[in-house]
């Protein structure tokens, strides 16, 4: 794993838990973390069980004894490292969003397509396909039971940035991060409506905003987020993302990101509505989801919840008992669970980086719309 901030604890979690839970085709070793800074890189090594750690990952993808890249590192890294590892033939899992441009997210999926022909996988990170309640929702609609596709309702709304005194992180510069609100979380709603509807997205128009334009430094602490100076230094991304959307149906979509909603910490919501009815699911009720069935008589309808934890539910058969519920850290044991069954079947894991480089086309269709007016502008697959 190369990377070890928050989505390295994540994904070590996956790592860890999902061959104890799931029967899978192979074990999983978890052999080596890399980063930048050797005692805190050697700290999360112990911590996350990990057997050793590195500081340099071009020397850890040439090893014989590594077969899979797991790729938590900032964006404005993903391209060079899994074009490497996949060139190396190693299977590679890479964060969301897949790069912080269209030319590198192509390039990562032209790597990933000549890899497939070796035998060598390649999936994207966006976990959230993997929450049950998510996953059934896709289910239902697949299965037609809300009928043709009219309109679909999606915002991610977190408030972390509210305090205009909080520090400039990596997330909040456009050479690091690629985007701001827009890829970090609106990069999950825009996969995920695509994901539960079967659609994708052809075109946009949008608009974005920078609501706070400059942030204290980050002091110099090695191997932490940092502390506060000072010195200030300029937003360069996007605080808030809004935008409509019309899929290659003709249904119309309409998506919020922020990170600027106070009170919402990490509401990501998807609503899909169609002509038999509709499904509504709701991150921060994750073990729920709202479907509605417009073929009952008119007296019996109304939105009901399904509690997504019996054990015929997507990935529930090896948890616990019905009721019981899961949390945010399951997800990575789901994805470790499809990773590791593609690899060994020989089979392409989902989302593919083919379809990281689709979500990509469009975060920038939203961009140039937005320097454009809020213009209609085409995603470009």
């Amino acid at each position: 794993m190369i990377g070890y901030g928050f989505m390295g604890a994540a994904h070590s979690q996956g790592w860890r838990v999902a061959p104890r839970f799931f029967d899978l085709p192979a074990e999983p070793q978890m052999q080596v973390v890399v980063g930048r800074h050797p005692g805190a890189v050697a700290s999360a090594a112990a911590k996350w069980g990990w057997e050793e750690s590195a500081t340099d990952w071009r020397e850890v993808i040439a090893r014989d004894d590594i077969d899979v890249v797991d790729i938590v590192t900032p964006g404005d890294t993903h391209a060079e490292i899994a074009i490497a590892a996949l060139d190396a033939g190693k299977h590679v899992l890479c964060e969301k969003p897949l790069a912080n441009t269209v030319d590198e997210a192509e390039a990562m999926a032209d790597a990933a397509e000549r890899a497939a022909a070796r035998g060598i996988r390649s999936m994207v990170g966006f976990t959230y396909r993997r929450v049950p309640a998510a996953t059934f929702a896709r289910d239902l609609v697949a299965a037609g039971r809300i009928g043709e596709i009219r309109q679909v309702r999606a915002a991610y709304l977190q408030d972390w940035l509210i305090d205009a005194e909080s520090p400039l992180t990596w997330r909040l510069q456009k050479e690091r991060a690629g985007s701001g609100s827009l890829g970090d979380i609106g990069a999950h709603a825009v996969d995920l409506s695509e994901y539960i509807t079967g659609l994708k997205l052809a075109s946009v128009s949008g608009v974005l905003d920078t609501l706070v334009t400059e942030r204290p430094l980050l002091g110099e602490t090695i191997g932490l987020s940092g502390t506060a100076s000072a010195e200030r230094g300029a937003v360069t991304v996007d605080d808030v993302a809004l935008f409509t959307g019309r899929y290659e149906s003709g249904a119309l979509g309409t998506f919020e990101a922020t990170r600027f909603a106070t009170g919402r910490k990490n509401a990501l919501r998807v609503e899909v509505s169609g002509s038999l009815g509709a499904v509504s699911f709701d991150l921060e009720r994750m073990n729920e989801l709202q479907f509605y069935d417009a073929t009952l008589p008119p007296l019996e309808q109304g939105f009901r919840t399904i509690y997504v934890t019996e054990h015929d539910h997507p990935y529930l058969a090896p948890w616990w008992p019905a009721g019981h519920m899961l949390g945010y850290e399951h997800g990575f044991s789901h994805q470790v669970k499809d990773l590791v069954e593609a690899i060994v079947d020989g089979t392409q894991p989902r989302p593919s980086f083919a379809d990281g480089l689709h979500v990509q086309r469009v975060l920038d269709a939203v961009e140039r719309s937005s320097n454009a007016g809020s213009a209609w502008t085409a995603t470009g697959d």
